[in-house]
C-alpha cells in the first residue's frame, strides 16, 4: 500500500512558481499510481492577492493571523498521514511551533522542501513591516528535524547538510509534455529580449539597463518584461506585459532569447535557474549570470550564452540580433537539455523517491 502524504505550503495551489514546479506539477503522477494525499495552503486566495499590494496592514495581520489558527486546527487531520511534505514553512509566523508540534509531537516524517536560501532574509518593500515576524533560523530547525530534506540546487543541499545527511538534490523542473511543450517561432518581424518574474526580482534588470541603452542606438528590438508588477526602466525598448497563468506559455512564445541577470550574492546563489529552464524549455536561448545552478543548466555558446560582465551582456545580444543562424541553432540545442536534465519525466523517479 502506498504512503500517505499531505502537503502544506505558503501560497494558494497554483500561483507561486516555486510551488508550482517544486511539487504541483508532480500531483497526477502521484496519482496515477496510487498515492493518497490532500494540499493545505497556509493563505487563503484573498489573502494572498492582497499580500503584495501596499498598506492594508491590519487585514494582512489578521488573514496571516487566521492562516496560523487555521494550521493548528489541520493537526488532527496531519496526524492521519504517513508523510507530511513542507514547501518552505508550515507558517510564516513566529518560530516553528507547528512544525515541533508535526516532528516531535506527531512524530511524522516531513519531507522539508525550498529552492532559495530561505535562511537569508528577504521582503518586499510592500511587506518590509512583517519581517519581524519571520524568523528566519527556522530553516536550520527544519532542516534538523526532517526526515529528508529536499533542495533545488547543490548550494542550498550544502546548507542543509550541515545539519541533516539525508538531503536530496530534486531539480526545479518543467513539464516539457504537458506545459511547456511548444517551440517559440524564432521568425519575428521585430526582435524581442524578454524575461519573466516576479516583482521582487525585477531590480535584476538594472543590472544590464546601461547595455541595453546602447543597443538601441544600433538595433529595433523590444524587450518585454512578464512579471505581476511593472517595473520602472528608462528604456525606449521596454514593453510590460502582465504575468497572467492562462497566457503565461502564450506570452513566453513571443521571446527570441531569454536573460536572466544577477547580483552574485548570497541570497541568489540559492536560486535554482528557473527563468533559464522556462526559455529553454519553449525553444528559447537562455542569457544568464554566472550565479548558482545557471552555469549548470547553460552550456556557453551552445543553448545560450553565459555573461559575467556588462561587455558579455553586450556582445552575446549583439551576436544573437545580428547572426539569425547562430540564433537558429542555439534554439534548437535548448529543449533537449531540459528535457535530458531538468524535465518532470526525467525526474520523476527521483521525487517520488522523496516518500520513500
Amino acid at each position: 500500500m502506498k504512503p500517505t502524504i499531505i502537503f502544506l505550503f505558503p501560497y494558494p495551489l497554483n500561483e507561486a512558481p516555486s510551488q508550482r514546479f517544486r511539487f504541483v506539477q508532480y500531483l497526477d503522477i502521484l496519482k496515477k499510481e496510487g498515492y493518497e494525499f490532500e494540499t493545505h495552503a497556509y493563505l487563503s486566495d484573498n489573502a494572498w492577492k492582497m499580500l503584495y499590494q501596499p498598506g492594508h496592514f491590519f487585514s494582512k495581520f489578521l488573514r496571516i493571523v487566521r492562516g496560523y489558527f487555521n494550521r493548528l486546527f489541520l493537526l488532527p487531520k496531519i496526524n492521519k498521514f504517513d508523510y507530511v511534505f513542507i514547501h518552505r514553512e508550515a507558517a510564516p509566523l513566529g518560530p516553528p511551533l507547528i512544525e515541533f508540534l508535526i516532528a516531535k509531537v506527531l512524530r511524522k516524517k516531513i519531507i522539508y522542501d525550498f529552492d532559495d536560501a530561505i535562511w537569508l532574509p528577504n521582503f518586499s518593500e510592500s511587506n518590509k513591516f512583517f519581517s519581524f515576524i519571520k524568523w528566519y533560523s527556522n530553516s536550520k530547525v527544519l532542516c534538523k528535524w526532517a526526515y529528508k530534506v529536499s533542495c533545488g540546487n547543490e548550494y542550498l543541499c550544502n546548507f542543509a547538510k550541515q545539519f541533516n545527511q539525508n538531503v536530496v538534490y530534486n531539480p526545479t523542473t518543467i513539464d516539457t509534455e504537458n506545459y511547456h511543450n511548444q517551440i517559440s517561432n524564432q521568425h519575428k518581424e521585430k526582435f524581442v529580449i524578454g524575461w519573466t518574474g516576479s516583482h521582487s526580482t525585477t531590480r535584476y534588470l538594472n543590472e544590464i539597463v546601461e547595455v541595453l541603452i546602447r543597443l538601441e542606438q544600433k538595433y529595433n528590438f523590444e524587450l518585454q518584461v512578464i512579471a505581476d508588477i511593472s517595473p520602472e526602466l528608462a528604456l525606449k525598448s521596454f514593453k510590460f506585459v502582465k504575468w497572467q497563468k492562462e497566457n503565461e506559455i502564450k506570452d513566453l512564445l513571443n521571446f527570441n532569447i531569454g536573460i536572466m541577470p544577477l547580483i552574485d550574492d548570497t541570497w541568489a546563489a540559492g536560486k535554482c535557474g528557473f527563468k533559464a529552464l522556462q526559455y529553454m524549455a519553449l525553444g528559447i536561448p537562455a542569457l544568464v549570470s554566472p550565479v548558482g545552478v545557471n552555469t549548470k543548466i547553460v552550456d556557453h555558446g551552445v543553448n545560450g550564452f553565459i555573461c559575467k560582465t556588462p561587455q558579455d551582456w553586450e556582445i552575446a545580444i549583439e551576436k544573437l540580433i545580428q547572426d539569425h543562424e547562430m540564433l537558429l541553432v542555439m534554439a534548437k540545442n535548448t529543449r533537449n537539455k531540459i528535457i535530458e536534465y531538468y524535465s518532470v519525466q526525467s525526474n520523476t523517479a527521483n521525487f517520488l523517491n522523496l516518500f520513500s
